[in-house]
């Protein structure tokens, strides 16, 4: 279907081309993480703040790379910015579950039922993903699927690092 193609590339353009929470926190009290993908370059910066309640009450991204790394770090801060620690864990496994290839059903319409992907793990009870669909056809192109996590791997690092601090 060229047209969803065509929205979704979309999608992915405008995060590149203008990324939300794009900047940086205030180190401490945020927490800030590195990403580096070695084989292409592609970097990314996380920064979170964290309330008494574990609510992630900013977050703040940088980096340089290619559009798909830094597009999917727009759309993860976009996400995750207001939610509990627990909820942005649960919109890392779903996400994760998006980008994983299951026994080489690659070039089909990558729905979560085409892909292999449990329909709780997709959406992680009631947490859904939104603009972050655009990406899914990244796993047609597994090289790529690297660019797209970089920036939930450093997230997963920040609240694994706010979490030792709280």
């Amino acid at each position: 279907m060229p047209g969803l193609d065509d929205l979704y590339r979309e999608v992915i353009l405008d995060h590149y081309r203008s990324p939300r929470n794009q900047g940086e926190l205030e180190t401490p009290p945020a927490v800030r993480t590195e990403g580096f993908n070695p084989l292409c370059g592609d970097e990314v910066i996380v920064f979170i703040d964290v309330d008494d309640n574990n609510v992630i009450t900013d977050i703040a991204i940088g980096g340089q790379g290619c559009s798909i790394s830094q597009a999917s770090a727009s759309m993860m801060s976009a996400a995750i910015k207001g939610t509990s620690m627990g909820e942005a864990r649960q919109f890392i496994s779903a996400f994760k579950g998006l980008m994983s290839i299951h026994e080489g059903e690659l070039g089909g319409d990558g729905s979560e039922a085409e892909m292999g992907i449990d329909a709780d793990v997709a959406d992680a009870g009631d947490i859904r993903l939104g603009d972050l669909e655009a990406l899914k056809g990244v796993v047609k192109f597994p090289v790529r699927i690297k660019c797209a996590t970089l920036s939930w791997n450093t997230l997963a690092q920040a609240l694994d690092e706010a979490a030792g601090d709280a």
